[in-house]
């Protein structure tokens, strides 16, 4: 695969079709979450059918977002994507700080977080590779940090795919296709699967009450609002194709199209998931495997898989799982160097991320730093706390991008948009309620989520420091 052609100016080139451009938000939701947080969520919830109403909200509420942000991407086929939202409607004070946010934490940790599942994931078939810290670093205070093989591997992983990235949006482009292909096929094997197999019961499906709980009290709407995180990070980061959409082809059709019909594919193949398992094992038995000391590697998709296939397909899963996370870091490697690239062509940030290099038409630059930032993060065995911190931060930011909707049609009116937000303004304005709901849900029960602001607003200072560095 040859390098796209110099045009005489370094800049960015439109190598993404509609294809490409919804593996890109396939690839990016598609992780390992999947595979993994139904069960936490029900021993939260302790109901079949509220653990499915989970996922049909999180549905609901992911893929209203996508058609909302329809509208902005179709109207500002920008890079940056989000950034350049928040920063038209509220102004660019709230777009430098989405991006510094992603910067430091948000898309960094995340990568990071998925780089480590990586390493975990790849356990399975090494035996050599683990987690556990085999070298010493240092001490601070009560925080021991140390490198694991699992890490390194993990470091490896994001290094080849920063290099990778560096060579072309082809390449990258490449990658997503191929390994959103096989994690999608993988997905659903499991999900036929699980929906055939024989000694499965639906019967226990229909139960929508708890046990011991009333589900219309207060206390009990607070617990289904914190089980949403899990099944909400699951079908996170659809909104990464946004990011590279001046490097889409037709963007102003492509890329309300890319993510309509990449959040519409994985919500409904998750539902499907969700189905399934409750078809092969009781709640009670997913509750207890969420309880049970196992292996690491042992997710709850893999035990379905080991269940209705046998050993075998438990492995042919688990090599689905670890291509679908090499895919997630790809699409948001590729992705967020795009944000840093259009704040610093805005002069809000470290200059040498704005430059495009001259041959490959990459960010090239910022690809580099985002990849040796997240493998620091990788070590230092903190990113979880850190996503943890901003996770009430993360949805005020999607809130505040679909408010923004609102915003700019009576501030920018005679804006072309191409594409109008379905159901405007009833279900942005859907969306905005049900997300802040889900916030007040989160705060509650993550009381600490709140000072992760303060990582947000300290990029105030910083802001005003850019500025006047730039006059």
């Amino acid at each position: 695969m040859s390098p796209e052609p110099s045009t005489g100016r370094a800049e960015l080139v439109k190598g993404l079709g509609l294809f490409s451009s919804t593996t890109m938000v396939m690839g990016s939701m598609i992780g390992s979450g999947i595979f993994i947080v139904s069960a936490d969520m029900a021993s939260q919830v302790k109901s079949p059918g509220f653990l499915l109403l989970a996922w049909v909200v999180t549905g609901i509420v992911t893929i209203i977002g996508a058609l909302s942000y329809g509208e902005l991407a179709a109207a500002m086929p920008r890079a940056g994507g989000q950034y350049v939202y928040l920063r038209e409607a509220f102004g660019p004070m709230w777009g430098y700080l989405y991006g510094w946010t992603m910067f430091f934490v948000i898309q960094t940790g995340t990568i990071a977080a998925v780089a480590v599942a990586f390493g975990k994931f790849l356990s399975a078939f090494f035996p050599g590779v683990s987690l556990d810290p085999r070298w010493h670093l240092f001490t601070l205070h009560n925080w021991s940090v140390g490198v694991s093989t699992g890490q390194l591997a993990a470091i490896a992983a994001l290094l080849f795919l920063g290099f990778t990235n560096c060579l072309g949006i082809r390449w990258g482009a490449a990658i997503q296709n191929l390994t959103t292909v096989c994690k999608t096929a993988g997905l659903m094997g499991l999900i036929l699967l699980a929906i055939l197999y024989a000694r499965g019961d639906w019967s226990h499906l229909s139960p929508l009450k708890p046990s011991g709980a009333d589900p219309w009290s207060l206390g009990y709407l607070f617990i289904f609002g914190g089980a949403l995180v899990g099944s909400l990070f699951s079908a996170d980061a659809w909104n990464n194709v946004t990011f590279t959409a001046s490097e889409v082809k037709n963007p102003k059709r492509n890329l309300p199209l890319a993510l309509a019909l990449g959040t519409m594919i994985v919500i409904g193949l998750y539902l499907l998931a969700n189905f399934g398992y409750l078809h092969v094992m009781s709640l009670d038995e997913i509750m207890a495997f969420n309880e049970s000391k196992r292996p690491q590697t042992l997710t709850l998709g893999v035990q379905v898989a080991n269940i209705v296939g046998g050993a075998l397909w438990g492995r042919l899963l688990l090599a689905a799982i670890l291509i679908s996370v090499f895919g997630t870091m790809n699409g948001m490697s590729l992705a967020g160097a795009r944000v840093y690239y259009a704040m610093a062509q805005d002069g809000v940030f470290f200059n040498r991320l704005g430059k495009i290099h001259p041959r490959y038409h990459t960010p090239a630059f910022a690809l580099v730093v985002q990849a040796i930032y997240a493998s620091v993060l990788t070590l230092s065995g903190k990113y979880n706390e850190l996503l943890d911190l901003v996770m009430f931060a993360v949805m005020i930011f999607y809130v505040m991008t679909v408010a923004g909707l609102f915003v700019l049609r009576r501030k920018q009116p005679r804006l072309e948009r191409p594409y109008r937000a379905i159901g405007y303004p009833l279900l942005p304005g859907l969306y905005i309620v049900l997300a802040a709901l889900i916030s007040i849900a989160i705060l509650h029960e993550k009381p600490y989520a709140l000072p992760g602001l303060l990582i947000t607003l300290s990029g105030i200072p910083f802001y005003f420091l850019w500025k006047r560095t730039k006059a």
